[in-house]
C-alpha cells in the first residue's frame, strides 16, 4: 500500500479539496494531534472557503519525537482527520484530508532552517501549543543557543531575526495566537519575550517593534482531540487505499476565541465561512463559560457517578439520574451566575450534553478524577460562591458534589507500592486516588473520621480552598 501523498491521492481518484502549492503564511510551534485537529483543520477550511491561500510550517517544540516530524514530511504534510461525535440525536463521522501543512522542521537538528523562516515576507501568523509549562521564563536561555531551550526564548530569537531582516518596514510583524491552557496565554508569552529582549540587550528599538508591530493574542481553544486511532488505523488505511501514519481524530465540536482587534477576522477571512472562530475584545467570559459549564459539569458528577458504579462519561449520560443531576447543576446553579447572554449559555450547555454522549470517546471517570481537589477549586468553587452571593443560600447539587469528592478520597485505605497514590475500594474493585502528595497525605491521615465530620473539616482546609468554604456549602 502506498503512503499518503498528492500522487497517491491522484492515483486513487480522490475528489476532495486539496491545496498543493501556497506560500507559508503560518508558523506553528507544535506538531501534535491537538493543533493538527484544530488550527490546521481551520486553516484548511479557510483555504477552501475564504481564499486564505496559506500553508502552515510546523516547528517541533522539543527534542526527540522525530517520528511525527518524519511521517508528516514523508506524506508531504498531508494527513487524514476524522471528526466524530453525537449531533442532533445521532452519531456522525466526518473525514477530511488536510492539505494546509507544508512541512515540519526540527530546530534541534537544523536551527538555521528554523530561523530562515523569519525572512519569509508572506509569514503573518504564529500559532503555539507548547503545553501549560511551555510559556515560562527561563533565565538560563541565551541569545546564541541553537536553539534556546524554552519556547519564549525561541520566539524572542525568531522575532529578532525578523526585526533585523525587515528593519522598520511596516506590516512585517506577526499576529501571535497562543493556544496553551494557561490564563492570559498571549499576555504571558509577551511578558516572557520582553524579559528575554531585556536580558539579551537587544535594544529599545527592538522592544518598540515588539509592541508596535506584533499582536500577542490570548485565546481560548475547545475541542477534545483523541489523536491517532491505534486500534482502527489498519482498517482505516484499507478503506482509504493508502497508508497514513499520522491519522488524527477528534470530536466534531470546536470553538476558538481570539482576543484581539477585529482586523484579525478580516485577515483570516472568517466572514466567508461558518467556522466556530470569533474575535473579541475580551476572551475571559468565554473561558469562564467553558471552565464553569463544561469542566465544572465534569467535575461535579464524575466522582459521585464513579462511586455509584459508572466507569465512562457516555454511560453516565445514558442514565436518567446522573444526566438530570448534571443538567440541573448547569441550568439551575451555574448558568445563573454567568455574564454572557442566557441563550449563548444554554446553547453551550446543550452542546456539552451531546459532547458527553460521544460514542467514539470512552472517557474514563477515573482519568477525569486525577487531581480532583484542585479541579474542584478551579471549576466548581467559583460557581458555588457566586450562587451563594446571588441567592443567599447553598447550591444543592454543587454542595453534593463536594460531599462526593470527600467520600471518593476518604476511601483511600493504603498507599500503593510507589507511594504515588492511595488505594481505595468500590465494592470488590480497587481504584487509585491520584493527586498532589500533600492532598493524599491529608486524606490518609483523616481517613478514619465519620464522613460528615470529614466533609466539614475538609471544607475548612484553607490550604486546599484558600478560605474556609463551609459557609457556602
Amino acid at each position: 500500500m502506498n503512503k499518503l501523498s498528492y500522487k497517491t491521492l491522484t492515483e486513487t481518484g480522490f475528489g476532495g479539496y486539496l491545496l498543493r502549492e501556497a506560500p507559508e503564511r503560518v508558523l506553528q510551534f507544535g506538531e501534535g494531534n491537538f493543533l493538527r485537529a484544530f488550527v490546521d483543520y481551520f486553516i484548511d477550511i479557510l483555504n477552501e472557503k475564504a481564499g486564505f491561500n496559506g500553508k502552515v510550517c510546523l516547528v517541533q517544540p522539543i527534542p526527540g519525537g522525530d517520528f511525527i516530524r518524519d511521517a508528516i514530511n514523508a506524506q508531504e504534510g498531508l494527513y487524514t482527520l476524522y471528526l466524530r461525535g453525537f449531533e442532533n440525536g445521532g452519531a456522525v463521522n466526518r473525514k477530511r484530508v488536510i492539505s494546509s501543512v507544508s512541512r515540519c522542521i526540527n530546530p534541534y537538528v537544523d536551527n538555521a532552517a528554523f530561523l530562515d523562516n523569519a525572512k519569509n515576507p508572506d509569514l503573518r501568523f504564529i500559532v503555539s501549543n507548547t503545553t501549560e509549562a511551555g510559556i515560562a521564563y527561563d533565565s538560563s536561555c541565551k541569545f546564541d543557543d541553537a536553539p534556546a531551550n524554552s519556547f519564549p526564548a525561541k520566539m524572542t530569537r525568531f522575532l529578532y531575526e525578523r526585526f533585523k531582516f525587515f528593519g522598520k518596514e511596516k506590516g512585517k510583524g506577526f499576529i501571535i495566537l497562543s493556544c496553551e491552557l494557561i490564563d492570559n496565554n498571549g499576555r504571558e508569552l509577551k511578558r516572557c519575550v520582553k524579559l528575554h529582549a531585556t536580558d539579551w540587550n537587544l535594544g529599545e528599538e527592538f522592544s518598540r517593534w515588539i509592541d508596535e508591530e506584533n499582536i500577542f493574542c490570548s485565546t481560548l481553544v475547545d475541542r477534545i482531540v483523541t489523536g491517532y486511532p491505534r486500534d482502527e488505523a489498519n482498517c482505516l488505511n484499507e478503506e482509504n487505499g493508502y497508508e497514513d501514519n499520522v491519522i488524527d481524530t477528534g470530536e466534531c465540536f470546536g470553538f476558538w476565541v481570539i482576543e484581539g482587534p477585529k482586523s484579525i477576522a478580516d485577515e483570516l477571512g472568517l466572514a466567508k465561512t461558518d467556522l466556530p472562530i470569533i474575535v473579541v475584545d475580551d476572551h475571559t467570559p468565554y473561558k469562564q463559560r467553558k471552565v464553569r459549564i463544561l469542566n465544572g459539569a465534569h467535575t461535579s458528577f464524575v466522582l459521585g457517578a464513579y462511586l455509584k458504579g459508572f466507569n465512562i462519561v457516555r454511560d453516565c449520560m445514558n442514565d436518567e439520574g446522573v444526566r438530570s443531576f448534571m443538567e440541573e447543576t448547569i441550568y439551575a446553579e451555574i448558568i445563573p451566575t454567568l455574564t454572557l447572554p442566557e441563550k449563548e449559555l444554554k446553547d453551550f450547555a446543550t452542546s456539552v450534553t451531546e459532547r458527553f454522549k460521544n460514542p467514539f470517546i470512552n472517557h474514563k471517570l477515573l482519568d477525569i478524577s486525577l487531581n480532583s481537589v484542585s479541579k474542584w477549586k478551579a471549576r466548581c468553587l467559583p460557581s458555588v460562591k457566586a450562587y451563594y452571593e446571588k441567592f443567599g443560600k447553598s447550591p444543592k447539587n454543587l454542595s453534593a458534589s463536594f460531599r462526593s469528592l470527600v467520600e471518593f478520597y476518604s476511601r483511600g485505605e493504603k498507599w500503593n507500592a510507589e507511594r504515588t497514590a492511595l488505594e481505595a475500594k468500590r465494592g470488590d474493585e480497587t481504584y487509585l486516588i491520584r493527586d498532589d502528595k500533600k492532598v493524599l497525605e491529608w486524606f490518609f491521615e483523616n481517613r478514619t473520621m465519620p464522613l460528615e465530620s470529614l466533609v466539614t473539616k475538609c471544607a475548612a482546609n484553607v490550604e486546599f480552598w484558600g478560605e474556609d468554604i463551609n459557609i457556602y456549602l
